[in-house]
């Protein structure tokens, strides 16, 4: 093992159990670790011997790695974190240790697919866990749960949830999908409804404070009236739709009478 990617190692951790963190700091380090990691080749091959220490820096460094990932909202770079451990937490988890930190980073990745609605890798990921881990382990439960509220349409669930998270970390991800749902319900409000009672919205919307609902509506474009109302903003293709071309479809109907009784 280089002496130097223990320095750096020496010098993430540091830096990484600080509180607060340096998460510019953090990120330089993990860079250059990244590179001499990939120069000495940190997965072992078939035939060859297996150094314990090697695999054990380089998992703790791919697990801070994808921790300061979340931090600092960097989701691309939290998934080739995610997809480097899969090789630690799966392939080689005989040969050393298991982590402290293993199911509360693969209940971050499931967390993480089902924040951007990516269903079937997420049914792809729980087949890899057992029966007995995705019920009792809280890291991995939450996610599970969490799916099977959005697929009953229980949304207030998925909500309550948002304050009962098994690690901070898992906030990050739970605001995506808290997100997401309100953009779908408030996609069907606008279809279902030309307006709606303020205190509707914000019931409707899961918004306990009104400050959030005027902010959201604001980047909905919907228009606050004195009636305190909601009113909808009609999209042009509705607009186009609702305009029937009554010429044009008197002159095809036509033209399928004369068609009829040449076939007749």
């Amino acid at each position: 093992m280089r002496k130097e990617a223990v320095d750096l190692y020496q010098k993430l951790t540091n830096e990484w159990n600080k509180k607060p963190q340096n998460f510019d700091k953090c990120l330089e380090y993990l860079t250059q670790l990244k590179i001499i990691l990939s120069e000495t080749g940190f997965i072992p091959t078939p035939g060859n011997p297996i150094d314990k220490r090697e695999l054990h820096l380089a998992r703790d460094v791919f697990e801070i790695g994808a921790q300061c990932s979340i931090a600092v909202g960097d989701i691309h770079g939290f998934e080739r974190y995610i997809s480097q451990l899969k090789s630690f937490y799966f392939d080689f988890q005989n040969e050393i240790s298991e982590s402290p930190f293993k199911y509360q980073l693969i209940g971050l990745n499931l967390l993480c697919l089902l924040a951007r609605n990516r269903l079937s890798e997420f049914h792809t990921e729980i087949e890899l866990l057992s029966p007995h881990l995705i019920q009792t382990n809280i890291y991995i439960r939450h996610p599970v749960s969490l799916e099977q509220y959005l697929m009953e349409g229980s949304y207030n669930k998925v909500f309550l949830s948002k304050g009962n998270v098994p690690s901070p970390s898992y906030n990050y991800f739970m605001d995506i999908l808290l997100k997401t749902i309100r953009e779908e319900i408030a996609s069907c409000m606008e279809s279902g409804y030309k307006k709606i009672m303020f205190r509707e919205a914000g019931h409707m919307l899961y918004f306990k404070k009104e400050e959030e609902l005027i902010e959201f509506a604001k980047e909905r474009k919907w228009v606050m009236a004195s009636d305190n109302y909601f009113y909808f903003q009609q999209k042009q293709t509705d607009l186009e739709n609702q305009n029937i071309p009554s010429n044009e479809l008197v002159m095809q109907m036509i033209e399928y009478a004369r068609e009829l009784e040449i076939i007749v």
